[in-house]
């Protein structure tokens, strides 16, 4: 038996937890996994001869959680003086309101989630 331990940046939750245990564990050979949302890694015991450590790397790679987050940037650009569409927030004050300040994000939805979340695709609607 082997250990093989990975880092994982997208393990951000425990459904993450949930979701890396059910898809190592289906791999034959795999015989336990220690997955840490707290401190994002992911520890696989397995049988070398039965599946190799590329072949985990792969799973793991395919459901998203290994690799960089993606994440949205703000470009500091006030959103009146933008060029392109990369600001995803911006903030407004009104003459009727004086000092009171307002915040706006424009979502489209798209049947995913905003935050990209591995493991929680779209939702598939079954239609009669």
């Amino acid at each position: 038996m082997e250990t093989k331990t990975f880092e994982a940046p997208a393990l951000f939750a425990d459904h993450h937890v949930t979701e890396v245990r059910r898809i190592l564990l289906e791999l034959t050979g795999v015989s336990d996994v220690y997955a840490s949302s707290a401190f994002q890694i992911i520890e696989v015991k397995f049988d070398p001869e039965k599946v190799s450590a590329e072949d985990i790397t792969a799973r793991l790679e395919e459901a998203g959680y290994l690799g960089d987050v993606p994440m949205l940037t703000e470009t500091g650009v006030a959103a009146e003086k933008k060029e392109g569409d990369n600001f995803f927030r911006h903030t407004a004050t009104y003459e009727t309101v004086k000092r009171t300040v307002s915040f706006a994000q424009r979502v489209n939805y798209t049947g995913r989630p905003l935050w990209p979340c591995p493991g929680l695709g779209a939702v598939k609607v079954e239609e009669e």
